[in-house]
């Protein structure tokens, strides 16, 4: 069973998603919270595995939130952290990822979509829709200066291996890099791991940020 944590200043989107959840055979809605400072609190006590975090919300915004609840000790349990936003592009969004979120979805998404997102972050996945995520990280990255990543980590990766990572920062699924790679699904696959364990990334969502971090690739390629 999937524990769901609700994170949102609006009640009515709370009951809205608590009530699409909460009917899924696989999830339940542990809590729900109006601000960040009840979100710290109400990830400590409940426990999630997956939180659905909006970002803009008084008293502690969802960003700080996010950094505090994702801050945990060697071993301690970390939950997935799925930002909520809105198509106006949050200026918060791409900080997040770099806290540690695990993707973001639009608020005003379809509920299969809900679904689909709270199981693949659930799963150990990071969303990253192709159609959203190469608008939203070079409007990001964009406006901050790139940090220089350890040349000994780039220099690890294998050619194929460097190919994969920039192809996984424009956003394209293994699907579509195998397509563009001419290689089997299952080879991206294996590259993909190799290049989280190699880099000691936690997921596609820390893959990308490092690609544009490190000048791998530049916004807007």
């Amino acid at each position: 069973m999937i524990k769901v944590l609700l994170v949102d200043d609006q009640a009515m989107f709370r009951e809205g998603f608590g009530a699409l959840l909460t009917a899924q055979e696989d999830m339940v809605v542990v809590a729900d919270a109006a601000d960040g400072e009840q979100a710290v609190a109400a990830a400590r006590r409940y426990d999630p595995d997956v939180i659905l975090m909006d970002i803009r919300m008084p008293t502690m915004n969802g960003l700080t939130a996010a950094r505090q609840i994702l801050e945990v000790p060697p071993g301690g349990h970390r939950p997935r952290v799925l930002v909520l936003t809105t198509f106006d592009l949050d200026d918060y969004v791409f900080e997040a990822l770099r806290a540690g979120a695990s993707g973001f979805l639009l608020k005003d998404a379809p509920a299969a979509e809900l679904m689909h997102a709270v199981r693949v972050v659930a799963a150990g996945g990071a969303l990253l829709a192709p159609s959203v995520t190469r608008r939203l990280i070079a409007d990001y990255v964009s406006r901050a200066r790139p940090r220089r990543a350890d040349p000994d980590s780039i220099n690890a990766l294998t050619r194929r291996e460097a190919e994969v990572l920039r192809l996984i920062a424009r956003g394209l699924s293994n699907q579509e890099i195998a397509a563009e790679l001419v290689l089997a699904e299952q080879t991206v696959k294996t590259h993909v791991g190799r290049v989280l364990m190699k880099l000691d990334l936690r997921d596609r969502a820390q893959a990308v940020v490092y690609a544009y971090e490190s000048g791998m690739i530049n916004p807007g390629e």
